[in-house]
């Protein structure tokens, strides 16, 4: 479990496909990995990864063909950075929102634009998804724990404070680039809980 809120960026030292799976090797500060084990996750651009091989300042993750399918992992290379987050734990503050680490997919960036001092991203809203990407909920882009201000049929958009600007990797997104993107677990029961519930109408009717 994690709470969206970055806690550094690391740099992909090796990426080697091993048929429809990957495995990945990532260069990260020395603090961050003082306590980080063999076993224990990590979310990288929002994908909860399990470290099997690591020294003082890189680790290693093995990628399923699944979660290879739902991210954009199979586009990273040497030398690109990645958002990280150790898991949370049960004695720290909870900020930011409920993240499992569960990628639901990817979408692209629309546009981007600044207001004030804010950095405004629209994003296209993924079909699949329709219905747990609301206005003021809660939403995860490549790990980052975001509000949403606005949705349209087809695309949705957030805004970064400078802060959030500034120590990630998103306000440096291009147009057109993809990002991980995971919705708000409790909108997920909700919605799944009224389609249950719709189900069993139809069922007596």
């Amino acid at each position: 479990m994690f709470t969206g809120l970055i806690q550094g960026v690391g740099t992909i030292q090796e990426m080697t496909r091993l048929g429809a799976s990957l495995e990945m090797t990532c260069r990260a500060s020395s603090a961050m990995l003082a306590e980080y084990h063999l076993g224990d996750s990590m979310a990288i651009n929002g994908a909860c990864l399990t470290a099997t091989k690591r020294t003082a300042t890189t680790f290693t993750v093995l990628i399923m063909p699944e979660t290879v399918k739902r991210t954009t992992f199979v586009h990273l290379k040497r030398g690109d950075q990645v958002h990280l987050e150790r898991a949370m734990q049960q004695t720290q503050r909870f900020e930011g929102h409920f993240v499992s680490g569960h990628i639901d997919g990817t979408t692209r960036l629309l546009k981007k634009r600044t207001v004030g001092q804010a950095l405004v991203l629209t994003f296209a809203y993924p079909p699949q998804l329709q219905g747990q990407i609301i206005a003021q909920g809660s939403i995860a882009l490549h790990g980052v724990s975001l509000t949403i201000i606005e949705t349209t049929a087809h695309s949705f958009s957030v805004s970064l404070i400078p802060h959030t600007s500034e120590h990630t990797l998103l306000g440096k997104l291009m147009l057109g680039e993809k990002v991980n993107i995971e919705t708000d677990m409790i909108g997920k029961y909700v919605q799944a809980t009224k389609y249950r519930v719709e189900l069993e109408k139809i069922k007596y009717e």
